[in-house]
């Protein structure tokens, strides 16, 4: 029995899915596949039966998941402890949402690590939000920021930290007439996470999924919605710079602008490194809050990292 088995299992029963468990990992869902079935073995258990609704623990399983989910848990401090012994830097792993991975993440990070004392090697991942409690709790992601995963979270620290406001955009040199529920709607990766900001909205604008085209970033989503193809959907503050060069305009609808909130997501205050703590806190800062209503600043080459379009990190 290994902790990668473990792993394989925890994410799997907690995430419902060896696809979605591959994808937190970034292995092949074959190898996931394969660490079940090793720990079966080793336990003459099948620990997670695959039924119509997805997956449902046994007896055996159900008793093993809260160990299992510990001793993963303790895996990562013994790594961290590690590190820190030899001098190598503190590892910083953000979960974020599409809606703040594309603009957001990486100049916050920079932003962050720039203004630290110590050397932290940081770094960003997409992730859903039914994702992130279960980053967080097996820690695969030392800090998230997203909706408020508060009714998921268990145990863990959820704390609002950012306001803003989602809009409907298109085209300045279209009408959009008729209900929403009938408008091509041309989204980010959001607009296929029901828990996301944006999933609340299409779902009171009642928009069905065959009107809904999935892009790979806000970028490509509201160029085509600025070429008439659609509708998209942004936070005002970040789509801002399109709607004053009128590449964009804003389309009203009856739920428009929605209030939203980001909010950080940690283990409780015992529980959580050194560098969740010291970017927990550096979010509630005025730099930290600047970046979050304008990242569009840039960042150095050296440090540029690409936006992450997988789950998360292996």
């Amino acid at each position: 029995m290994t902790l990668g088995q473990l792993n394989a299992f925890v994410l799997v029963a907690r995430l419902g899915s060896v696809t979605d468990a591959a994808k937190a990992l970034g292995v092949s869902e074959p190898a996931v596949s394969q660490a079940l079935a090793a720990l079966r073995q080793h336990h003459g258990d099948k620990l997670l039966i695959k039924r119509s609704g997805g997956m449902t623990l046994t007896a055996g399983g159900s008793r093993l998941l809260p160990i299992a989910s510990q001793m993963v848990a303790l895996g990562a401090e013994a790594d961290a402890a590690v590190r820190q012994a030899n001098g190598v830097a503190a590892r910083l792993q953000l979960a974020v949402t599409s809606e703040i991975a594309e603009f957001v993440a990486n100049p916050l990070l920079e932003a962050f690590t720039r203004r630290s004392g110590n050397a932290i090697d940081a770094s960003s991942g997409l992730a859903r939000t039914a994702e992130l409690p279960v980053l967080i709790t097996n820690r695969l992601a030392d800090v998230a920021l997203g909706p408020d995963v508060t009714g998921d979270a268990g145990d863990l620290d959820c704390t609002p930290i950012f306001r803003a406001s989602l809009v409907v955009v298109g085209s300045p040199h279209c009408r959009h007439q008729g209900s929403p529920a009938h408008w091509p709607w041309l989204l980010d990766p959001a607009g296929a996470d029901p828990g996301s900001d944006t999933g609340r909205l299409l779902a009171r604008l009642g928009v069905p999924d065959d009107a809904i085209q999935v892009f790979p970033n806000q970028t490509a989503a509201w160029s085509a919605a600025a070429s008439g193809g659609g509708v998209s959907v942004a936070l005002e503050h970040l789509v801002a710079p399109q709607l004053r060069r009128h590449e964009l305009a804003v389309v009203p609808t009856r739920h428009t602008p929605m209030s939203t909130c980001w909010y950080v997501t940690t283990l409780p205050t015992d529980r959580r490194t050194g560098a969740a703590n010291s970017l927990r806190h550096f979010l509630t800062t005025p730099a930290a809050m600047h970046v979050m209503r304008a990242p569009g600043s840039g960042v150095p080459p050296s440090r540029f990292r690409p936006p992450v379009y997988v789950t998360i990190w292996s």
